[in-house]
């Protein structure tokens, strides 16, 4: 059964779509047809995925506004291996598209991914880094969210808000949206507020957050120039060694061996 997984963070700067492009090309690697949906209009995780934003025919602009189909958008077997729905700055426009679209509006997404959900095993959601209407439609295709969280002094700001958007959307459109957890991104084991940060996160989120941390690393932080995933720029480097772990860590959750909800709803 496919899941939609969103992954999302109002705070920019936090490793999401880097989360996203190397967990995909991570879940591949495992085996696992993956498509990564960039709703993000700074469109990052289209040129992580080696796709240039500024010269595609059709984006996620023209899906959401019902001006072009899943299969014009898409973009088969980039470099990580995944198929892309990419993102430009035309996306911008689709904000104040959606909300002159009245009702349904948050339905846009959802209806157009549910013509392709058969043909993957997991699809990637990049959100963008705001609560918007672009984040709901994300939050109203998918199965599940899992936030990316960097353990630096602010990291619990704004997930307050974060969780009763999430709230909001399970009570009204969305019922069955899960919180999948938290991943430290941008660890430093050897700094002590990284450690006190990731401590905080375990006492207040038990069994939800992920065993697996993203380290700090410059392969990592190379790769996006290439037009690559880590896997595939270095795949012996620390950065591919653990989204590969977080692959198999998420793999497992899904499997069934997931903790117990602990102090996320």
């Amino acid at each position: 059964m496919t899941q939609t997984l969103a992954v999302a963070n109002q705070k920019g700067g936090v490793g999401k779509t880097t989360t996203c492009v190397n967990l995909a090309a991570s879940l591949v690697s495992n085996g696992r047809r993956v498509l990564l949906v960039d709703l993000d209009p700074q469109g990052n995780a289209t040129v992580g995925a080696g796709i240039d934003k500024d010269t595609v025919e059709a984006s996620n602009y023209e899906l959401l506004m019902g001006e072009a189909t899943p299969e014009a958008v898409r973009y088969v077997r980039t470099g990580g291996g995944f198929d892309v729905l990419p993102a430009n700055g035309d996306l911008t426009a689709a904000e104040i598209g959606l909300m002159e679209a009245g009702e349904g509006r948050e339905k846009r997404l959802q209806e157009a991914l549910s013509t392709l959900r058969a043909d993957y095993d997991h699809i990637l959601i990049d959100c963008p880094p705001s609560l918007n209407l672009l984040t709901i439609n994300a939050f109203v295709a998918a199965d599940r969210v899992l936030i990316p969280i960097q353990c630096e002094y602010y990291a619990l700001e704004g997930l307050t808000a974060l969780l009763n958007t999430i709230h909001r959307v399970q009570q009204t459109v969305n019922p069955a949206l899960e919180i999948e957890g938290l991943v430290r991104t941008m660890f430093d084991g050897r700094n002590n507020l990284s450690n006190q940060v990731g401590a905080q996160l375990l006492a207040h989120f038990p069994g939800q957050v992920y065993r697996t941390q993203i380290p700090r690393n410059v392969r990592l932080a190379e790769a996006p120039s290439h037009g690559l995933p880590v896997l595939q720029y270095d795949r012996a480097s620390r950065g591919a060694v653990a989204y590969l772990a977080l692959a198999s860590e998420l793999l497992r959750r899904q499997q069934g061996a997931r903790p117990d909800a602990g102090g996320l709803k």
